[in-house]
């Protein structure tokens, strides 16, 4: 039978200041929910005051700036007003939009608040703290917020953990009928993340949370030898979504998102594109290493020029692939009698 799990806000804490020590932080917040830590507990903390606490602020009042600083490399990119959104992988680990950077929550101090770059070193000094303090064994989360690339809203995630199984691997196991488990492998880290976020927060200014009643969820000694919070990122070649649609065609085509050459070709809005302006965009991506090729652009056609045949080809090549990164389908005409030039023309992707 399952046992019930509780989540249990800590209250009362105040404005977090650089140098404070967060088992401090942590204690008050227990003082003031009554509550006394006891064995298989897990402090899920908030970045945010993790990151007040370190110092990790800074007042450059170029965002753009301070989130290339912090990032590893651009996973997509999108216009939004005057300013384009990237989504990124971190140097905190995850990939996250604008690599964590927020000036949300940050007192009086102002500026864009950093994700600590070894957000498991963090959970580490945490609980070794409380344990010292309190004489029972615990696990420690230090949770973030981002977006999921197929759903919409933010949830709560383990940016970094220590002393807790992050992952349940239930592969090699059998489900309630008895079938076999092949893939099944639970981010039990992130789960209580977004467990302890129910009763903490951004609007409630609730920093930390206790769960409770989750049997056998601490790890053995030496914990360090446990998978953490940056192992659940994947990396590598078990990354399949290392691009978004439009990135990864335009990375085929020598154009990596957040580099000048994509500013030069442009960055697609979030919303409210026109067909000349992705039509436009296809284009100039389409013509970016070409030297001789030329273009005239129109909604529902272009005409593409080259000074052989066989750079018309690599054109129109690279035509229809930029404009079904944009949602749209190029068919070209046949060649002109000299095989220099040639129309494509454009419609809008199938949708299904």
């Amino acid at each position: 039978m399952t046992a019930p799990v509780t989540v249990t806000p800590l209250t009362g804490i105040p404005e977090v200041c650089e140098g404070d020590d967060l088992a401090d932080v942590v204690q008050v917040g227990l003082d003031h929910a009554g509550v006394r830590l006891a064995d298989g507990d897990v402090v899920v903390i908030s970045s945010k005051v993790a990151s007040k606490a370190l110092g990790l602020v800074t007042h450059d009042p170029d965002k753009d700036r301070v989130v290339r600083g912090e990032t590893e490399h651009v996973v997509a990119e999108r216009a939004v007003g005057d300013r384009v959104t990237r989504i990124v992988r971190a140097k905190a680990g995850p990939v996250m939009a604008a690599a964590g950077v927020d000036g949300s929550n940050t007192g009086e101090r102002g500026g864009w608040l950093l994700l600590p770059h070894d957000p498991d070193g963090v959970c580490e000094q945490v609980h070794d703290a409380l344990v010292a303090r309190h004489g029972v064994r615990v696990g420690v989360v230090l949770s973030d917020t981002a977006g999921r690339a197929w759903r919409v809203g933010q949830v709560d995630f383990a940016l970094g953990a220590h002393g807790l199984r992050v992952l349940d691997d239930l592969r090699g196991g059998t489900d309630a009928d008895g079938k076999p488990l092949e893939v099944t492998t639970r981010a039990v880290a992130d789960e209580i993340a977004a467990a302890a976020d129910l009763v903490k927060g951004k609007v409630a200014a609730v920093p930390a949370a206790v769960l409770r009643g989750l049997p056998g969820i601490l790890v053995d000694e030496p914990l360090e030898a446990h998978p953490r919070g940056r192992d659940l990122v994947r990396t590598g070649p078990g990354d399949w979504f290392g691009h978004g649609r439009v990135e990864a065609v335009r990375a085929a085509l020598g154009i990596e998102p957040g580099s000048p050459e994509a500013a030069a070709v442009g960055v697609a809005p979030a919303a409210g594109d026109t067909r000349l302006d992705a039509v436009s965009r296809a284009v100039r991506a389409a013509l970016h290493g070409v030297e001789s090729g030329t273009a005239d652009v129109g909604r529902l056609s272009v005409t593409l020029g080259a000074e052989t045949s066989y750079e018309l080809g690599r054109l129109v090549s690279r035509l229809t692939t930029a404009l079904w990164c944009e949602w749209l389908v190029g068919e070209a005409g046949p060649p002109s009698a000299d095989g220099l030039s040639a129309v494509v023309h454009v419609a809008g992707a199938p949708t299904t």
